[in-house]
């Protein structure tokens, strides 16, 4: 295979696209007023679900999430569409949990607190905190978030 020195064509291609979020209580409506949720949220149950934001995506796999970044839910506009009506109604219940959780950052603190407890330096908890789905901006947030100091960042030449 030969290297080719053809140029690109002048077009335009977007690369940071903002997204749109809407308002959970826009499209989930009656949510505050379940008993479920609210002994997630407790008395903050409308406060929680009014700031809340929906991500909404057109895709075939997946249903929803909490996103990684913000805590914002992921919801896949294909499942609403196709999916059973009370397994969404329950899928949602089970995100909202997460939602807290990432509000607290308790699922990743209980897991540092046992690190620390096992004596795991804060470069091994930042190892074990990274996955292939975050960036390193991403562990970063959340390696602050949680209380674990990141090394410092790699020094050398700037990707293009």
């Amino acid at each position: 295979m030969t290297h080719s020195s053809a140029k690109l064509p002048d077009v335009k291609i977007p690369r940071n696209i903002r997204l749109r979020y809407e308002r959970f209580l826009d499209h989930f409506k009656g949510f505050e007023d379940v008993d479920a949720v609210r002994g997630i949220f407790g008395p903050r149950t409308k406060t929680v679900l009014s700031a809340l934001k929906v991500e909404f995506f057109s895709s075939k796999w997946g249903y929803m999430g909490v996103s990684d970044e913000d805590g914002h839910l992921v919801v896949s506009t294909h499942y609403l569409r196709t999916g059973n009506r009370r397994d969404i109604y329950l899928d949602v219940v089970h995100e909202l949990v997460h939602v807290r959780q990432f509000s607290e950052g308790k699922a990743y603190k209980v897991c540092i607190a046992e690190g620390r407890r096992l004596g795991m330096t804060d470069r091994e908890l930042f190892k074990y905190l990274k996955v292939e789905w975050m960036d390193a901006g991403e562990l970063r947030r959340l390696a602050r978030n949680v209380g674990v100091k990141a090394p410092p960042k790699p020094r050398g030449r700037r990707k293009r």
